[in-house]
């Protein structure tokens, strides 16, 4: 890929694409927690993506993608299930007991799990001693967050007590998108990134969906009582926390290096907390600023150390995960 000379033009779509990505998707948490408010968690999250998915796929025809074959349904039907209604399924459901700035630290750790899964898979490599590093050191961070002690000593009025279910969702949500991703290097996904990702938020929205219906979560839904709020949050999860931040990702792949484009992850946090504190009434204790800056601070070891190249397919999974961050997105 040839680099594009540095004129103001590009100068600037690198800002508004850049900006586009950190700010909307380290809002998409606490959309996601506005959003469910009223609106049933699992039925919200399926219609969410199924619409995103098709939209998705009609820019991709316009686009003049291929339809894939169906190896690539199959494959891409796998990562969207894992990536879609696994990770931001159970992140859905966990904002409903866990703040929106904890799901994102949570989030954070996506690069402790996707090392420790690769590097224990059947012809897994050994990791660098500095990513090694790296994974010990957000595990403290990962620690230090959760704080597990508290299930068992109880909570005091300092200290309040910790959800571990809403924890548990979010800790798994994650390792499905980690070993989602792994899949996608391994297997054949649609060449059009567009399509890729059309067909993983399809096939993860509508399983996202009949799992709402199988859990009666259709007799939770009121229309009298959905608030302006959370029908302001689901229209905004789909047009900006899906299409927008998609779109400016897409160009950002093509335009800077995948190190910059995926730099975002440094500040989704932190534009989550910002927002937790502003508009979601959340507080933030100096015990999880600590433990986001120990799992930055290990993600940039793995990052400085994992020397591993990024395949074509790799990266086009990145793209569908980055969506919900929780994928993000995410939730």
């Amino acid at each position: 890929m040839s680099t594009p000379q540095p004129t103001t033009d590009h100068r600037m779509k690198f800002i508004f694409a850049y900006a586009a990505v950190c700010l909307i998707w380290g809002s998409t948490y606490l959309g996601v927690r506005f959003a469910i408010e009223t609106l049933p968690p699992l039925l919200m999250a399926g219609v969410r993506f199924t619409i995103a998915g098709i939209i998705m796929f009609i820019w991709a025809k316009f686009a003049g993608a291929e339809l894939p074959n169906r190896t690539e349904i199959r494959s891409a039907a796998i990562v969207g299930v894992l990536l879609v209604t696994v990770c931001n399924g159970l992140f859905t459901l966990a904002m409903g007991r866990v703040p929106s700035s904890i799901g994102a630290l949570v989030a954070t750790s996506l690069p402790i799990w996707m090392v420790l899964l690769d590097w224990v898979r059947p012809q897994g490599t050994r990791p660098h001693t500095g990513v090694i590093a790296g994974v010990a050191v957000g595990f403290g961070g990962i620690i230090m967050l959760v704080q597990p002690w508290k299930a068992f000593i109880g909570a005091h009025e300092t200290s309040p007590s910790v959800d571990m279910l809403g924890f548990g969702m979010m800790f798994i949500g994650t390792i499905g998108w980690a070993v989602g991703s792994i899949i996608a290097r391994q297997v054949q996904l649609p060449k059009s990134p567009q399509m890729n990702t059309a067909v993983q938020l399809c096939v993860g929205g509508l399983v996202t969906l009949s799992l709402g219906l199988l859990s009666g979560e259709l007799s939770q839904v009121h229309p009298e009582k959905f608030s302006m709020k959370s029908l302001l949050a689901f229209v905004y999860l789909i047009i900006f926390g899906s299409i927008a931040a998609f779109t400016a990702y897409s160009w950002l792949l093509r335009n800077v290096s995948a190190a910059l484009a995926s730099s975002y992850t440094y500040i989704n946090p932190i534009v989550a907390i910002i927002l937790a504190l502003t508009l979601g009434g959340e507080h933030i204790t100096l015990t999880m600023l600590l433990a986001m800056a120990i799992i930055m601070v290990a993600v940039a070891l793995i990052a400085r150390y994992r020397t591993a190249p990024i395949s074509t397919q790799a990266s086009s999974a990145k793209i569908t995960v980055s969506e919900s961050k929780l994928i993000e997105e995410s939730a």
